[in-house]
């Protein structure tokens, strides 16, 4: 705004300053003519300046006759009470080198100040009319002053108004200043958080910048909360997966003292080699579960696998024919719908231990006389394998964490109900490690486990051509 006021005012200036001299050169060269008109009907000398008490010639008019030259014979000007005074020699001496050529020239003259001048000779007599300056001046300096004051006022009335405005506009970014300062008080590096402090909604209008600061400071809060919970979520279930797994390892470790404790006594109620077997069977339920949490870490770690060529149906029959000579009490029975090669790419031993791992998830928590069906589907665009059996039924409350680690449907911590919670954990890590999926759906009478892997690129192109043909 200060530049716009000055190349405003600077404008108005210079326009008027032009003007006002365009008209005083006009007025300078009317007074010239009027003087060598009014020459040439008076009978006086060279030296004659009678025309000046003429009326109508203003006050400061200055007048001069020339000879043949260029010299100033005489030059007068008239006084504030309308006479004539001659000028002096220093006067005279700031006409020197004008010429009769009607040209204007501005001069300063000692003792009467800035005067506009022209000389006209045509065909009267030569004569030289001049006009002050300063009531130009005086106007131009009266303007300037004038543009300066309005200016000045002008700025001052808009620099508060913007500032009223301004400080109006920002109150809602000073408010989700105070909300940013007040979700950085709070201790997010421990403990539990809770709801953080968010920007009102009036301050979140995408209309205004500072309703976009509001709105984009709200997502940030949302997501800094949500990380919050994920991680208090995995903190809770590290220190569940720690308990669970320092009580799996401490009852073996309590039974293999026990025993050894009492083999050191001499103990005769106890026959040293049921010591040893139990020892050795305790020692074995450990070391399964070491191998168990180690398979899990290794998953976690992202650990490459060894990628061949499965063929999922000869994979599942085996397993199917190995869970069949451990559940003698249960039914067995094995289905294949192959509309394509039931090839996948993947760990043979990780994927073997995942249909067993189902398989005895199933033996273990049905009763006996239940009947177990696995299905291996196979299209072009992937493999599924699905174990079903027509038992009890899983928990609704158990469904969604099933395949976290050391769920067991038996909250007791007894092993009458299977082993440590981990085997669907596994079968889920190696799942998710071949890029497939492992879900689960049941109701009392039906329970269903199922796993997609990705067909190879073999298969797909087999099940395209099969489709061709």
């Amino acid at each position: 705004m200060i530049v716009v006021c000055g190349v405003m005012a600077l404008t108005t200036v210079v326009v008027q300053r032009v003007y006002l001299l365009g008209d005083l050169d006009q007025r300078v060269t009317d007074a010239a003519a009027r003087s060598q008109g009014g020459l040439q009907r008076r009978p006086g000398g060279a030296t004659d300046l009678g025309f000046l008490n003429e009326r109508g010639q203003p006050v400061g008019t200055l007048a001069a006759r020339f000879d043949d030259n260029g010299g100033v014979l005489a030059a007068e000007v008239v006084t504030g009470d309308g006479r004539q005074r001659v000028l002096t020699a220093a006067q005279r001496e700031a006409l020197a080198g004008i010429t009769a050529d009607g040209a204007l020239h501005t001069r300063t003259v000692p003792g009467l100040g800035t005067y506009r001048l022209t000389a006209l000779a045509g065909d009267g007599v030569p004569v030289l009319a001049g006009l002050p300056m300063g009531d130009v001046q005086r106007m131009i300096d009266g303007l300037v002053l004038a543009e300066a004051v309005i200016a000045a006022l002008g700025l001052a009335a808009a620099a508060g108004v913007s500032a009223v405005v301004i400080r109006r506009q920002l109150r809602p970014l000073g408010r989700v200043a105070a909300t940013a300062v007040e979700v950085a008080r709070v201790p997010l590096d421990r403990g539990e958080v809770g709801a953080l402090t968010r920007v009102p909604g009036p301050d979140t209008d995408p209309g205004t910048e500072a309703g976009q600061v509001g709105d984009a400071l709200n997502r940030l809060i949302d997501h800094v909360e949500h990380s919050l919970a994920e991680r208090q979520r995995v903190e809770d279930g590290m220190r569940r997966f720690l308990a669970d797994a320092s009580h799996e390892l401490r009852t073996p470790l309590a039974s293999i003292a026990g025993y050894a404790e009492l083999m050191n006594r001499g103990n005769e109620r106890i026959e040293p080699g049921l010591a040893w077997r139990r020892v050795s069977a305790q020692s074995a339920r450990m070391s399964g579960l070491v191998e168990d949490l180690l398979m899990l870490a290794r998953l976690d770690e992202g650990r490459p696998l060894q990628l061949t060529d499965v063929n999922l149906a000869t994979l599942v029959a085996e397993a199917v024919w190995d869970a069949r000579a451990v559940g003698v009490d249960h039914e067995w029975q094995l289905s294949l719908r192959l509309d394509a090669p039931a090839t996948v790419v993947g760990d043979q031993a990780r994927l073997h231990q995942v249909v067993a791992n189902l398989l005895a998830n199933a033996r273990v928590h049905t009763p006996a006389g239940t009947k177990v069906t696995v299905v291996v589907e196979a299209t072009g665009a992937g493999c599924v394998i699905r174990v079903q059996d027509d038992g009890p039924g899983i928990p609704a409350d158990l469904l969604p964490s099933v395949f976290e680690r050391f769920t067991r449907a038996d909250a007791s911590r007894t092993r009458a109900t299977g082993g440590s919670g981990l085997g669907l954990a596994i079968a889920a890590a190696i799942t998710q490690a071949h890029g497939g999926h492992i879900g689960v759906e049941s109701a009392s009478g039906r329970t269903e486990f199922s796993v997609r892997l990705p067909a190879t690129r073999t298969s797909s192109r087999a099940a395209s051509a099969a489709a061709g043909h």
